[in-house]
Order: C-alpha cells, then sequence, then structure tokens
C-alpha cells in the first residue's frame, strides 16, 4: 500500500468517525416533545400561554363524526357543525404593578457615606445573602456583603477581610463581587461563582484561538473588554480566573446561572443594536457617534463556564418603543420556586428625560422572550425622593417570608448621566404581596384547559382573587382528558374571594385524584376572577 493510499484511507477513516460522531451526538441531544411536562419546581405561574392549551377545532360530520378537513365527507356547507375541544376563551395575562419600599439599609458606616448599590441578592442556607458596592464621601468604591433573616432588615457581618481606617471590622470584600449564582455541579471549591465586565489582559493569545467582538476593541482605544469571572466556597472569598469568558463590551451588570434543563451555562450581557460600519473608514469619535448603536440585551450558553461564544442579542428596542427608549440592564432572574419560570427585569433607560422606568419579560425556555402587558411595572420615582433620579433592578426576584415576592432594586436620587461629584443612591425593594406578580384574568366569563404535566404532588393550592360575585371551578382529568372521578366541575368546591395557597377541594376529596408524577389535566372555569399561582404540596 502506497503513502498516497495509506493517507486517503486515514482521511476516509477520520471522516466516517466524524460522522459518527456528530450522528451520536445529534441522537444524544435529541429530546421528546409535548405533553406530558415535567416540572422542575412544585409551583405553576402564568407567565406566558405555555402552560395553556390553545385548543382544537373540529367539524363533525351530519351522522355525528370526526370530520375536520377530511376529503371523503360529502357535507353540504351548513350540514357539518364546528366544534371546539379544550379551546381557552375570555381571560388575557395580566401583571401587576410593585409596590416600593426603602431604603432598606442606611449609610452609617463611612465607607457608605455616598451610596450603597444592589449587585445580587439570594435565598441560601435559611437566609437572604446581598452583594453590592458603596462608596465613601471621597467617592472611593468598596465591595460589601450583607445578611438578612426577612429580607427587609439587614446586618454588616464582621468579615475581617478588607481594613479601612485601620480596622478590619467591616463587611468589606476584597474581590469586586457583581452576579452570583450558585452552581449545583460544581466542587466545593467553586460552588458560587461571579461574572462581570473588565479588561482582557490574556487577549494577544486568546484572540488566536477563540472569537472576538471588534467592539471590544475599538470603544476604548488600547483596551481590549472582555467579560471576567471569579469562583468562590463560600461567597466571601474569590479567585478570578486568569482568561477571559469572553472579549465583548457589556459595561453593565451581567448575569450568569446554571440552567438545569438545559445543563448548560447562560449568560445574559449587555449587547448592542447596532449594524456594520462601511468597509475601508474608521470610526467617528465624537460624543453624537456614540449613541448610534442602540443598547440591547444578549445571551450567549456554554457547557463550560470558563469559555462562551460571544453573545447575541435577544431583545432590542421594539417598533413600538418611542426612538429615544433603549434597554439598559437585563435582571434576569427565575420565579421563586419554579426553576423553570424564567424573568427578567430590564431597566428601560428613557434618554429624551434621562430616566429609567423597569419592565417585565417573561419566557418558558430562557430563549424565546415576551413583553409582559401591564409593563413597565416600576418607574423612577417623582424628584426629590432617594429614588428620584432613576432605578436599575438587580436579581434575584426572592420569596420573602411572609409570602410576599421581593425584587431588590437600586435607587438613585439624581439622572443615570447627571454630574456624579455629589450623588447619592439606596438600596430599596420592589414588592408584589401574596407573590402576586402576573396572573390569568377573567373579567368576566372564561375558561381554560392546562397541557398535561407531571403532578409534582397529589395536592393543589392555588393563588386567587375573585371579586364578590365571581368564582372559580377546577376540574382534574387524565392524559386523554377524560374527568377524574369525583374531580369534575360538578364535584368543586366554589373558590370565592381572597384565597392564597388555598387547597382545591371537591366534594369530600382534598387531593387531585392522580399520585405525584403522574399525568394530569386541569381545567378552569373563572367568572371575575384572576389566578396567579399553583402550588403543589
Amino acid at each position: 500500500m502506497t503513502t498516497f493510499t495509506r493517507n486517503i484511507l486515514a482521511v476516509v477513516f477520520a471522516l466516517i468517525l466524524l460522522g459518527i460522531a456528530r450522528t451520536s451526538r445529534a441522537i444524544e441531544h435529541e429530546k421528546p416533545y409535548g405533553e406530558p411536562y415535567h416540572l422542575l419546581g412544585k409551583r405553576m405561574v402564568f407567565t406566558t400561554w405555555y402552560f395553556v392549551r390553545p385548543g382544537q377545532l373540529d367539524w363533525q360530520s351530519a351522522t355525528g363524526q370526526s370530520a375536520g378537513a377530511k376529503a371523503d365527507v360529502k357535507d353540504g356547507p351548513f350540514d357539518a357543525r364546528f366544534n371546539l375541544i379544550d379551546a381557552p376563551s375570555g381571560i388575557e395575562l395580566v401583571s401587576e404593578p410593585a409596590q416600593r419600599i426603602g431604603p432598606i439599609i442606611s449609610r452609617d458606616r463611612p465607607w457608605e457615606k455616598m451610596g450603597i448599590a444592589i449587585t445580587t441578592v439570594i435565598q441560601d442556607a435559611g437566609k437572604f445573602r446581598l452583594w453590592g458596592s458603596c462608596q465613601d464621601a471621597a467617592g472611593k468604591r468598596y465591595a460589601c456583603y450583607f445578611e438578612s433573616k426577612d429580607g427587609k432588615t439587614w446586618e454588616r457581618p464582621n468579615l475581617g477581610l478588607v481594613e479601612f481606617d485601620g480596622s478590619k471590622d467591616t463587611n468589606l470584600l476584597s474581590y469586586p463581587v457583581a452576579s452570583v449564582f450558585i452552581d449545583p455541579t460544581a466542587p466545593p471549591e467553586a460552588r458560587y461563582k461571579t461574572v462581570k465586565e473588565g479588561d482582557a489582559p490574556d487577549f494577544p493569545k486568546y484572540k488566536q484561538h477563540r472569537p472576538w467582538s471588534v467592539m471590544a476593541t475599538e470603544t476604548d482605544p488600547g483596551r481590549a473588554h472582555a467579560i471576567r469571572a471569579a469562583v468562590s466556597p463560600d461567597g466571601l472569598n474569590w479567585t478570578e480566573l486568569k482568561q477571559s469568558m469572553s472579549v465583548e463590551p457589556s459595561d453593565t451588570l451581567i448575569v450568569a446561572t446554571y440552567d438545569p434543563r438545559l445543563k448548560k451555562y447562560v449568560m445574559f450581557t449587555r449587547s448592542y443594536m447596532v449594524g456594520p460600519r462601511a468597509e475601508a473608514t474608521t470610526m467617528p469619535t465624537a460624543r453624537r457617534h456614540q449613541f448610534v448603536q442602540r443598547r440591547a440585551i444578549g445571551r450567549a450558553e456554554s457547557e463550560k463556564f470558563e469559555e462562551f461564544p460571544l453573545s447575541q442579542v435577544i431583545i432590542e428596542s421594539g417598533n413600538d418603543m418611542p426612538p429615544t427608549d433603549t434597554y439598559y440592564t437585563n435582571c434576569y432572574t427565575t420565579l421563586p420556586c419554579a426553576p423553570d419560570h424564567h424573568a427578567m427585569f430590564p431597566a428601560i433607560y428613557h434618554q429624551i428625560s434621562d430616566t429609567t422606568s423597569i419592565e417585565l419579560f417573561t419566557s418558558y425556555d430562557g430563549k424565546m422572550w415576551h413583553r409582559a402587558p401591564g409593563s413597565p411595572l416600576l418607574r423612577t420615582n417623582n424628584f426629590g425622593p432617594w429614588d428620584g433620579g432613576c432605578v436599575f433592578a438587580q436579581p434575584n426576584l426572592l420569596e420573602l417570608p411572609d409570602g410576599s415576592w421581593a425584587l431588590p432594586y437600586t435607587g438613585y436620587i439624581y439622572p443615570h448621566k447627571y454630574p456624579r461629584g455629589a450623588w447619592a443612591y439606596d438600596p430599596g425593594l420592589a414588592l408584589w404581596p401574596k407573590g402576586r406578580l402576573m396572573a390569568l384574568q377573567a373579567k368576566e366569563r372564561g375558561e381554560f384547559t392546562t397541557v398535561a404535566f407531571l403532578a409534582p404532588s397529589a395536592k393543589l393550592k392555588i393563588n386567587a382573587v375573585t371579586d364578590r360575585a365571581g368564582s372559580i371551578l377546577v376540574e382534574a382529568a387524565d392524559l386523554e382528558g377524560n374527568p377524574l372521578k369525583g374531580r369534575t366541575f360538578d364535584d368543586a368546591i366554589p373558590i370565592v374571594g381572597d384565597q392564597y395557597r388555598t387547597v382545591v377541594k371537591w366534594k369530600g376529596a382534598g387531593e387531585l385524584g392522580v399520585a405525584a408524577s403522574q399525568p394530569v389535566v386541569l381545567r378552569f372555569r373563572m367568572d371575575k376572577a384572576k389566578i396567579y399561582a399553583l402550588d403543589f404540596e
């Protein structure tokens, strides 16, 4: 066998192996779709139409048989009868405006005199943990840390990590922590992870084997904007990774997480609604040219936390928005007790007034996003109060001990681009009592059927409100849509009034009629009512 023949055979063999590998990966990642669904948590919140069956139509022949689109049925123009199956009607998705409380932390330490800003709050080991930044009277910035039992009253642990005026009895951190998440797949020494904007000192080597954005180097000549990361065993002592996660401009709070359904890391970034510059031209440097690119929200996903592809724009200024509005921060989060319910509370920057407002976007998979009806949910306060200049929301959406849902935000007394030598800022909470953020509403009579899903438990609780003359009835059915014995509408005990996590009951029964992890379909008849969430306990 000649050398040439051996080389040809080696190439062919390699291509065969590559094809097998690709086929194996495709088969490995291919997943079934459709009913029944599997909830990752024990809560269903109606933030999109994902859990609501769209219904099906049919035409029944004169003999009463299903004849929809059948060519062998010769019925005349008025012989067949129209029929709807599990079709929703009279309902709409609505969101509720937020209440505001704050400041929730007083600036009574010398390193906090100018302000305290939140970057992340998580619930961990029975307490709320807050990472943020602060500024002293001279304008010097520090990273800081707080803890709370109820999410409203906060303490400053003496960490002994950073000295201020000769004492280490401070709550200051030695690393500028930004967005924090707990990685369920990581070893103990890297359980906590954070991502933030930074520079790329490894850029000359980085660009030889990784994709990078030209904008990262053109924005500030001589600098390569990057996204950096650090890991920690306890959330207090951090080690920065040597290499950049991505080289692209992203100069606001970047949010990363681990998606248990994708089994990947996902990152949401500051991106831009901007097109390519004409070839053989240089970028103008005057200030007026800096705002041609509208701010937008980007997304990237990776199997490796250390390496991300360049983010792709997923949310940008819509045609129904004023041309002076742009998306500033993303504030990605999941809903409490529902890790497969994705949400964002982006800050809309109103350049025409130098103010911001907080909107709500929802998603069933973290990829396809929808603006919630009723947005914005929180606006910049009137001029004068602590949050009368601008507001920015930070992750995560929290469930407080009293059942309220709380979104951390930072309020500034001055507009965003106002001279900052004398500005001040404080942390607050946007609050939705009883977790009533979004709902399915029937202003009059309405009905809908859920998709089939595996019941997380045999007991169903409802978070709902009806008018005095309104009501809600619930029917449970099997995978084929047949009502379960004793769980029909005729058996249902009407739900009336303000019912927060109330057990749904039928005559003589307080359980769904199916065991945990078994498929179930729920039907609802509503009259002047809102359904906020279903809990399974």
